[in-house]
């Protein structure tokens, strides 16, 4: 069945920590407006979900600060 997946960079280095999204799809679901909104919205917060992580693991914080 195909799938949408939205990971961070270095995702196999992360492991699952790495995927944002994985989402079966079937032709069939997009003939409903509202999933396809839904989808929209998922992928939208799974896009920010791994430009955040992207950011964090290029600016980690200094040892000791919590």
């Amino acid at each position: 069945m195909p799938q949408i997946i939205v990971t961070a960079d270095h995702a196999k280095e992360r492991g699952p920590e790495g995927v944002m999204l994985r989402e079966r799809v079937n032709v069939s679901d997009f003939e409903s407006e509202r999933f396809a909104a839904n989808l929209i919205e998922r992928l939208g917060w799974a896009v920010v979900d791994a430009a955040d992580v992207e950011v964090s693991d290029r600016h980690p914080e200094p040892a000791g600060v919590a």
